[in-house]
């Protein structure tokens, strides 16, 4: 097979690793139109580095090859898909290629499993090693590495990659149990356990440079993520945040990826739930975001009993998170723009932190009015019926959450039926 036959295989089959700004965007392209652009191509995604810039990268698989059989997988053993595999070689010259014609700036590289973890890690790694210091490559580098693999081998990924992932896989124990029984939850945690480790060993170096002006060792510098499969199997949305809550909070996760389950068309495939729709996939970001930025909770975000959304346990799809939450809570408003502390400011329909910023550096100058809202580019039409400034204070609507919502709510959308 040829390097383009390959690339075509190999591009489009790493579309299921979560990783690109516009992960959840719905279908869009400019085909046939005279345009640019796409939300649906594979081979290129886009990603952050720590400075927050955003780099375009190559995205492939090494192999779809894998000897596991993972039900939610579309490249398990006994998928019927097209194979094909890379060697590093290839992989290293496709990546300086396209970077000398200026297409990426850096590599994101996955891999099915072939022969064993050990073996697919190595190989792997070899292609980072390769161009770090064979080729100098000081691109982006981003490997998703095997939990399975020996630990020296995912120290070695570290030294070469700017971030490092291993996927979870399923929110729940029982559920990988159910879907993937060949992976276990505790080999999983133990190695996001080594990266951290590793990853807070590299800080503490660097912080000791200072005094010591010993060159540190560099280790997975961009820290690590990981993706979780949503809608493969019954988890709520409670539980898909809980668990992210506590992977946050053990790991120092850089990010959680959720990624909505597509369905294998295989009819002996028996999966719990159908395909949940793109936007439960973006409710769970959005309530991601509450709870890594925002300072909500869990509870605060999907309460056992949601008497105003659309049931206990799960993210209403109608509406976002956070104002989901202040039409549950009437009795927190309005909020006074103008005395009110930062961790209520967050609280407000509209108001995003860089907002939030704005309003606490504005206010040391004077009282706030509405036209000092659109000059900071507060959303006023939603954050108004929650809030007071010094020439506006919201009606009756807070007494009546229902009407609120359904004049808040954004209209009914087709979605796309392909």
């Amino acid at each position: 097979m040829n390097p383009s036959d390959k690339l075509a295989i190999l591009a489009d089959a790493a579309k299921y690793d979560a990783s690109c700004a516009s992960s959840g965007a719905g279908k869009r392209h400019s085909l046939g139109t005279g345009g640019i652009g796409s939300t649906e191509g594979t081979g290129i995604c886009h990603s952050y580095t720590p400075d927050g810039r955003c780099v375009s990268l190559l995205k492939i698989l090494l192999t779809n090859f894998c000897i596991y059989d993972c039900a939610y997988c579309v490249n398990r053993v006994s998928s019927n898909v097209r194979r094909a595999r890379f060697t590093p070689e290839e992989v290293v010259k496709l990546t300086l290629d396209f970077y000398r014609r200026n297409y990426i700036e850096g590599l994101f590289l996955s891999s099915g499993i072939i022969r064993s973890g050990d073996y697919t890690m190595e190989q792997l790694v070899e292609v980072a090693r390769s161009l770090r210091e064979d080729h100098k490559f000081a691109g982006y580098i981003h490997l998703k590495t095997i939990p399975e693999a020996d630990p020296a081998l995912l120290a070695a990924a570290g030294r070469y990659a700017d971030r490092l992932s291993i996927n979870v896989e399923m929110p729940t124990e029982a559920g990988l149990a159910a879907l993937a029984p060949e992976k276990s939850v505790g080999g999983i945690r133990t190695a996001m356990g080594e990266l951290r480790w590793r990853i807070e060993e590299g800080k503490e170096a660097r912080r000791a440079e200072k005094k010591t002006r010993a060159k540190p060792p560099r280790f997975a510098p961009a820290g690590q993520s990981t993706q979780m499969i949503v809608g493969a199997d019954d988890a709520d949305d409670r539980a898909i945040l809980t668990t992210s809550d506590n992977l946050y909070g053990n790991y120092r996760l850089k990010r959680v990826y959720y990624s909505a389950f597509s369905p294998i068309p295989d009819a002996s495939l028996k999966l719990p739930l159908q395909r949940p729709p793109l936007q439960r996939e973006h409710r769970l970001y959005q309530a991601d975001w509450l709870l890594r930025f925002y300072e909500f909770t869990v509870d605060e975000i999907t309460p056992a009993n949601d008497n105003g959304g659309s049931g206990g346990g799960m993210l209403d799809l109608d509406i976002d998170p956070k104002l989901a939450w202040a039409l549950r809570h009437p009795e927190r408003f309005p909020v006074d723009l103008n005395s009110a502390p930062r961790e209520m400011l967050l609280r407000v329909p509209g108001l995003g932190t860089r907002n939030v910023a704005r309003i606490l550096l504005s206010r040391r100058h004077g009282l706030l009015r509405v036209d000092d809202l659109v000059r900071l580019r507060v959303a006023v039409r939603k954050t108004l019926p929650f809030v007071q400034v010094l020439d506006h204070h919201p009606g009756a609507g807070l007494d009546d959450p229902a009407r609120l919502r359904a004049r808040l709510a954004p209209p009914p959308r087709q979605a796309a039926l392909f």
